[in-house]
């Protein structure tokens, strides 16, 4: 279990850092074609979907690392058992959070299913808003291995974990 997700965090990295650098290659392009009279109007829209996809995976990075930006104006001031409830607290509420996201994303991703990009007629619009549910999905996983590492931290379910590391 910890080799495949491991290869999936690997892959995510991957994904994530070469759907930015397309991104990035792709409105460049574009930009140069366009100043030289002709305009690849598909590049927009591919640079869409690897920017919506490279910033869900991103973010799943960023979460598992414990990179996203934090406030602590609050935990600082309380007790530690009580800002350890409030940890929990957050981290149920970012759950709750995120099955509504895979839920709302699997049903875009199914609604748009027959809207085609605009430069890319045959392409589905799918194809952009599945990183909503897979990007859901992935920090959903991520909170989950955060919740399960604070309870064996804290002595609640027996030994200390590295997976979420």
């Amino acid at each position: 279990m910890q080799a495949a997700y491991l290869f999936i965090r690997r892959l995510e990295a991957v994904l994530a850092g070469t759907f930015l650098l397309l991104m990035v290659a792709l409105i460049f392009s574009g930009g140069v074609a366009r100043m030289l009279g002709h305009p690849l109007n598909w590049t927009i829209d591919l640079a869409t979907c690897f920017f919506a996809w490279g910033c869900f995976l991103s973010a799943d990075i960023a979460w598992r690392r414990d990179a996203l930006m934090s406030i602590e104006v609050v935990t600082e001031r309380l007790p530690t058992k009580a800002a350890r409830m409030l940890t929990y607290i957050n981290y149920v509420i970012i759950a709750v959070f995120l099955v509504y996201v895979v839920y709302a994303g699997i049903w875009l991703s199914w609604v748009s299913r027959a809207r085609s990009f605009q430069g890319i007629p045959g392409v589905s619009y799918s194809w952009v808003t599945a990183s909503i549910a897979v990007g859901g999905l992935l920090l959903l996983v991520t909170t989950l291995i955060k919740i399960h590492a604070a309870l064996r931290e804290d002595g609640l379910l027996g030994a200390r974990s590295a997976v979420a590391r």
